[in-house]
């Protein structure tokens, strides 16, 4: 007998969680969102580096990642640093990146990204479409700066791996790179080479959400439950229920996990999910004398510069093993100083006004986990560095799990 769904809790309201229940929503599903903190996206979705990278796809784990594991290991490598520790769900998650560090998995990982991401494209363009949200989106396009020949050679075999076209992505000189953003010519280090995208996009991500949110309340019914943590969820016979902080006990047709990098669901309900956290820094700043219109990434400093409306986004950073959100004062500083040996004229750097970490909800592979293991639960976790890239069309896919137990759409 099919479970049929009429009413969902979402569990989560950073941008996978806002995403899946608009995408729910939608469809005719009563939704309710519930999140321990104040508002929607207000966690890993807070401060991220606002790039919108529908084609930068290329997993963590890959097979030139394996020579550098010892630096890695001995905190040398001062943007992706791993901190070895005895917690049972590390040591299966490490071993399953070390498994993961070879090129026919790197492959295989970066095209099952790849197709989300597409997706996600497609999925936002037609949200847009539809709906006027303020969240500083714009299409300008993505320069990912490369430094060394080796640098060049991974971009060129993930270029053939994709199969794109020049023009959705092309290798240029440093001196076309300048022509098209001339902010790169007050970079300290010149790179060698640039891969460009121009169909690549900006947005703020946690303005996205609570804008998001908005339109889900106002024009879809969508209940909130802000300020409230999740203690207990259970499934059963008829549907599903969750326990509240507070006593209050909820029911439900489905539950829908979008609990980033908190596992405390996920084990509860014996879902065997490889998600870990990464901590993730950024800093937000005024935009500096020469500040860059085309969104950075640079490659050898793993660091991003985004313009979000009168602000510069800077992000990077990559701690596996560090699990509590409070920002390392020392590791803010190894990012800010960074940013300024790269673009020294991006930001007004000395007037930064936010500095965050945050967990990004990391699986080994890279690639999100989307499910449906019962009529009562479907889950959306583990998107990693590209949560934001991939929240619209991560969203779409679970709720497409439902067919035959939702309204199809008109």
């Amino acid at each position: 007998m099919t479970h049929h769904v009429e009413k969902a809790i979402v569990i989560g309201a950073g941008v996978v969680g806002v995403a899946t229940a608009y995408a729910l929503a939608r469809r005719g599903v009563a939704v309710t969102i519930v999140d321990a903190r104040e508002n929607a996206g207000l966690g890993t979705s807070f401060a991220n580096g606002g790039q919108l990278s529908y084609l930068y796809t290329g997993p963590l784990a890959n097979h030139r990642v394996r020579g550098e594991l010892l630096q890695l290991a001995l905190g040398l490598k001062p943007e992706f640093r791993i901190r070895l520790h005895t917690d049972p769900d590390f040591i299966r998650w490490i071993l399953s990146f070390l498994r993961n560090c070879t090129r026919d998995r790197y492959i295989r990982n970066n095209q099952a990204a790849l197709e989300v991401t597409l997706e996600s494209r497609l999925a936002m363009l037609n949200l847009l479409q539809k709906h006027e949200l303020d969240f500083d989106y714009q299409v300008r396009g993505k320069l990912q700066l490369l430094y060394s020949k080796k640098a060049v050679s991974a971009v060129e075999e993930n270029f053939t791996l994709k199969n794109m076209s020049d023009e959705d992505m092309r290798l240029i000189s440093y001196e076309e790179a300048t022509k098209l953003e001339p902010a790169l010519g007050y970079a300290a280090d010149k790179p060698m080479k640039a891969l460009f995208t121009p169909g690549e996009a900006v947005g703020n991500a946690s303005r996205f959400a609570q804008e998001l949110l908005k339109l889900l309340v106002n024009e879809y019914g969508v209940e909130t439950f802000f300020g409230e943590r999740v203690v207990h969820a259970a499934l059963h016979s008829s549907g599903a229920d969750i326990r509240l902080a507070d006593g209050r006990r909820l029911d439900t047709d489905l539950l829908a996990l979008c609990t980033g990098a908190d596992r405390q669901l996920l084990k509860e309900l014996k879902l065997d999910l490889p998600v870990y956290p990464m901590k993730g820094y950024s800093i937000t700043a005024p935009l500096g004398d020469h500040p860059p219109e085309i969104s950075l990434t640079d490659s050898k400093r793993r660091l991003v510069f985004s313009k979000l409306g009168n602000e510069m986004r800077i992000a990077g950073m990559a701690d596996i093993g560090w699990t509590h959100e409070e920002p390392d004062k020392g590791r803010l500083r190894t990012l800010v100083n960074a940013a300024i040996e790269s673009m020294p004229e991006a930001a007004s750097y000395e007037r930064a006004t936010n500095f965050w970490a945050g967990l990004r909800p990391m699986t080994p592979d890279s690639v999100p986990r989307m499910g449906h293991p019962h009529p009562a639960l479907i889950y959306n976790v583990g998107h990693g560095m590209l949560g934001w890239t991939m929240a619209m069309g991560s969203g779409e896919r679970v709720a497409g799990y439902l067919k035959g137990q939702i309204e199809e759409e008109d």
